[in-house]
């Protein structure tokens, strides 16, 4: 499978995923520790993804998303950004409600299948 069809793929079914460094237990980097943090006070679930264990996908994933830097959080195939949009979106508020959202919607579809 092509990178790049490999990432649409994670896009696709994961309806909130975050490209990072490590992962939310054990980030690498202070911009991916941060973000983890965030999306864990959001108290939702969500996917990532490692891009330290996948060079192919860390190569990539910028030109695909037109964004140059990790972490990337994407919500329902949807850039949202990186560290600092999505530290500024959480401390207004406005990161939350988008989170529970999607994740609320993905549940009742899930359940009703």
């Amino acid at each position: 499978m092509e990178t790049v069809d490999k990432i649409k793929q994670q896009i696709s079914e994961n309806p909130i995923i975050v490209y990072m460094k490590g992962s939310p237990k054990l980030p690498s980097c202070g911009f991916s520790s941060q973000v983890a943090q965030v999306m864990i006070n959001c108290g939702e679930q969500f996917a990532f993804v490692d891009i330290l264990q996948h060079p192919d996908i860390r190569a990539e994933l910028p030109k695909f998303a037109n964004w140059p830097t990790f972490p990337q959080l994407w919500v329902e195939g949807e850039l949202i950004g990186g560290c600092d949009i999505i530290t500024e979106m959480y401390q207004k508020g406005e990161l939350q409600p988008i989170i529970k959202e999607t994740a609320d919607k993905f549940r009742t579809e899930e359940g009703a299948e």
